[in-house]
């Protein structure tokens, strides 16, 4: 149980640590001269670097918020499970915290639809993803997996 419970943490971390670097790191397009994410698009020319803010739209500001959502309820969901685990009563579920990471896996998801399909109208075509993008990908499925475990999981002495 106790190796079964490590797991689950390590596994709940590990979507808080990529949704931290998905959502600080400026890396979700990059071209040759420079990157861009939800916060500033920085550029390299004549051996200077620039960096602007990034666009004011409505969109780029609904994925920074889903983004900020995911951060926040998965750490949220980290400190009820702590606290579930020495409350909770024998056989309980730990459905709240289940509920906390599923809506987190579900934040970042949305974050990063909404960054799919309105990046072409935004980002030049010679932007690729970068790999902040991916990894808000990944986290998505650490998150969700990580959240129905927590939702099937029972208390045991």
């Amino acid at each position: 149980m106790l190796l079964l419970l490590l797991g689950i943490i390590l596994l709940h971390i590990a979507a808080l640590v990529l949704l931290f670097v998905s959502t600080i790191v400026s890396v979700w397009t990059t071209n040759e001269t420079g990157t861009g994410d939800l916060w500033y698009n920085c550029s390299t020319t004549n051996g200077g670097s620039h960096c602007n803010p990034s666009s004011t739209g409505e969109w780029i500001q609904a994925v920074q918020a889903l983004m900020i959502l995911s951060i926040i309820f998965s750490c949220l969901s980290l400190l009820l499970f702590f606290l579930q685990l020495f409350t909770l009563q024998k056989g309980g579920r730990f459905f709240l915290t289940g509920t906390f990471q599923i809506l987190a896996s579900l934040f970042v998801m949305s974050g990063a639809i909404i960054y799919t399909v309105m990046s072409p109208e935004w980002v030049p075509a010679t932007d690729v993803f970068g790999y902040c993008y991916i990894l808000a990908w990944v986290a998505f499925p650490l998150a969700l997996i990580s959240g129905l475990i927590y939702v099937i999981l029972r208390k045991r002495e």
